[in-house]
């Protein structure tokens, strides 16, 4: 027992040694997860298999990199910080781990990722949506993604219809996988400490993925969600909606050699959408995923769309 408590606070030590050298980015939003026990608990959340290739975002110094090296085929590590990435690749240099290990440098959100089965991020908060939406829409889908965020972007991740949290992030990130809360991680086991608590949560993109195209189901919800308490049939009537949804009809027309009506009004033709599916009078932050895949669906069938 003893000789297990001194491998952990040895390793420990060296990790606030090695982070002691860096003066942290805060355009980066760098804080780096010093806590050992905690690090161990994500990668154990993570169950990488001997056979995986796992993509980690923000790797920093390798805290979470190196127990990922002792788990899988193959690491690859996306860093903004070439001073990160430098110390890095010389952690692992001379060890079993070189060859395992991959680190590209620049910015994930605008690289062309190569196939990974499972993603890890100590994620920066400027860049929490765009990373779930990439990786939503990465193919072939990873098998899971564990990822740490500020705890009320986690929340809104997992937050359910009616929920005070439940937002066009929650309806878009539940349509595409499952995802669920596992790990709460407190600001001080982070250096520097973050100004707000963090969760962890694993993200399983639904496999097949939904027959239907990202930006349709973005579209509609964009237009819902801007005031999420009004009722749907409010969300529909402001000028700049009833434009965009008469120039995407009139496009839909011009490319199926459909005629338009002399006296066309795109707003009673919405008006009778809402009706068909008894959503006039409902209200965004109410509405479930049914509910969406309904109005999405009428609305297709009598030529509106939202791309």
């Amino acid at each position: 027992m003893g000789k297990v408590r001194a491998r952990t606070n040895n390793a420990a030590t060296q990790t606030e040694a090695r982070n002691a050298v860096f003066k942290f980015n805060k355009d980066f939003g760098q804080h780096i997860l010093k806590n050992p026990l905690v690090a161990q608990g994500i990668v154990d959340k993570a169950d990488i298999k001997q056979s995986d290739t796992v993509l980690e975002v923000g790797p920093g110094t390798g805290n979470l990199t190196m127990r990922m090296l002792e788990k899988a085929k193959k690491v690859i590590a996306v860093e903004m910080d070439p001073r990160m990435a430098a110390e890095l690749t010389k952690r692992v240099q001379g060890t079993p781990y070189e060859k395992k290990l991959q680190v590209m440098l620049g910015d994930v959100v605008k690289t062309d990722l190569p196939y990974f089965d499972v993603c890890v991020s100590n994620t920066p908060y400027q860049i929490s949506s765009p990373l779930v939406f990439k990786i939503l829409q990465q193919r072939p889908a990873p098998r899971s993604s564990i990822l740490m965020f500020q705890r009320e972007f986690a929340l809104r991740l997992i937050a359910r219809p009616g929920d005070a949290l439940y937002c066009r992030l929650s309806a878009n990130v539940q349509m595409w996988a499952h995802v669920k809360h596992i790990m709460k991680v407190g600001k001080n086991n982070f250096r520097p400490p973050p100004l707000v608590e963090s969760s962890v949560v694993r993200i399983e993109p639904k496999n097949p993925p939904p027959p239907i195209p990202f930006e349709e189901w973005d579209g509609l919800l964009r237009i819902i969600f801007t005031r999420k308490n009004k009722t749907v049939g409010a969300c529909f009537k402001s000028g700049s909606v009833l434009e965009l949804m008469e120039r995407n009809y009139r496009t839909w027309c011009s490319q199926n050699e459909r005629m338009i009506e002399d006296n066309f009004d795109v707003k009673a033709l919405i008006d009778q959408v809402l009706t068909s599916v008894n959503l006039q009078d409902a209200r965004g932050s109410k509405c479930g995923e049914t509910d969406f895949l309904a109005l999405l669906h009428a609305f297709h069938q009598v030529g509106i769309h939202f791309a």
